[in-house]
């Protein structure tokens, strides 16, 4: 079902996508010499009108791993449902520790989450949402849990149509 929302990047949208660095983790490795260290990055993309992608990259260079990161981002973009400016229902995900819970909101509420969900959200064009994390506070894992949540979210035509509803 994730194939629905995959989208082919094309080349005009490639240059208006923007991109935001949520996480930064240095590891290191006790070597003879020293230390070695490598760095992974968690990197947001998205349009700001309804499409939305997160890729993380890992290289020995910051600035390696955030492009690896943006170019995984760029190829796993999904488009979010959305009713005007908010979601289309409450949708609640979770990937490993991290749960999220997503509500639809009123009209000028604003996006109303934190760290790495009010990344996905923003990028991905939501302007209004109720938004909270439970659980794990690891960025990575929660910024999963929101792609999960927003793969989970269907249109109303969708849903007739799948209950083989004509639509009104």
């Amino acid at each position: 079902m994730a194939d629905r929302n995959q989208r082919q990047p094309d080349n005009d949208s490639s240059n208006e996508l923007e991109e935001r660095v949520v996480t930064i983790n240095r590891c290191s490795k006790v070597v003879k010499g020293g230390r070695n260290f490598h760095f992974s990055a968690l990197v947001v993309v998205g349009d700001r009108s309804g499409h939305v992608g997160v890729g993380l990259g890992k290289a020995n260079e910051v600035a390696d791993a955030i492009r690896k990161g943006s170019e995984q981002a760029r190829k796993a973009l999904v488009e979010i449902p959305m009713h005007g400016n908010t979601l289309t229902h409450m949708v609640k995900a979770d990937f490993r520790g991290g749960k999220v819970i997503m509500r639809p909101a009123s009209e000028g509420t604003g996006i109303i989450a934190g760290g790495g969900m009010r990344a996905v959200l923003e990028l991905g064009g939501v302007r209004d949402v109720l938004a909270k994390s439970l659980g794990s506070k690891n960025a990575v894992n929660v910024v999963k849990a929101t792609m999960k949540g927003i793969s989970k979210l269907r249109t109303r035509d969708e849903i007739l149509a799948k209950r083989d509803i004509p639509a009104l």
